[in-house]
């Protein structure tokens, strides 16, 4: 499956805005094609959530081990935090995602395929949201399985679903492939990365199929798109 990042660079948004010539008119004149629009950047994206309205009664982990200090925000059109990245192998056994490969497998996620099918993680970028609570209810934000979500590292923007919960105090995680496409260590056991990760899940959002990534791309695109023009 194709799988899709963004990267913010000088040399492609110049690209992007080129002006590129339609064929010649009746009158014989070459007729300019309007630039296109140029993408959406992280940095642009990162400049909409520098401060936190918070959203969650309290604060979440990003491992067992460490203190509460991860609060959900929020914004117009979004819930977002900032986190570190713990890697979800769950889902379809495959050869990357299994009982030998992950410790902490299972064989499910909270959200299915259309065709009933637990997703695959080793294909499909998703976030994980942290299990219903006293501290944060996902779906009271506006937040279920299959919305989408933009996941930012290193001024990569790669959007994904919502799809599978974590535990309830815990935050931070996403699927082996969406690790791999941000080019963090997909490895379910060791890999991850400790911190530097943006999410921003839009509200009120579905991606139909959930399991269609270029579903999620389009949709977040326009997505991100409004963020930055309401916030």
């Amino acid at each position: 499956m194709r799988i899709r990042t963004l990267t913010l660079t000088t040399a492609s948004g110049a690209a992007l805005l080129a002006t590129a010539l339609l064929p010649a008119s009746a009158s014989g004149t070459p007729q300019p094609m309007p630039p296109l629009e140029e993408p959406v950047s992280a940095a642009g994206l990162l400049a909409k959530v520098t401060s936190c309205a918070q959203l969650s009664n309290g604060k979440y982990r990003t491992d067992e081990s460490t203190a509460a200090t991860i609060p959900v925000c929020g914004k117009h059109g979004a819930a977002f935090w900032k986190a570190d990245m713990d890697i979800d192998c769950d889902g379809q056994r495959t050869d990357s995602c299994n009982e030998d490969t992950d410790p902490w497998f299972q064989p499910d996620t909270s959200f299915h395929q259309s065709d009933g099918r637990p997703l695959r993680s080793d294909t499909l970028p998703y976030v994980v949201v942290p299990g219903i609570s006293d501290t944060w209810d996902y779906l009271k934000a506006g937040i279920k399985g299959g919305s989408v979500a933009a996941v930012i590292h290193d001024d990569q923007i790669l959007y994904a679903v919502v799809g599978d919960t974590g535990p309830k105090g815990i935050i931070g995680e996403a699927s082996y492939a969406a690790a791999e496409a941000l080019g963090i260590d997909p490895d379910p056991a060791t890999g991850g990365t400790g911190s530097g990760v943006t999410y921003i899940l839009f509200r009120n959002s579905q991606v139909t199929p959930i399991e269609s990534h270029d579903a999620a791309v389009t949709l977040g695109e326009r997505l991100a798109k409004e963020f930055i023009q309401a916030n």
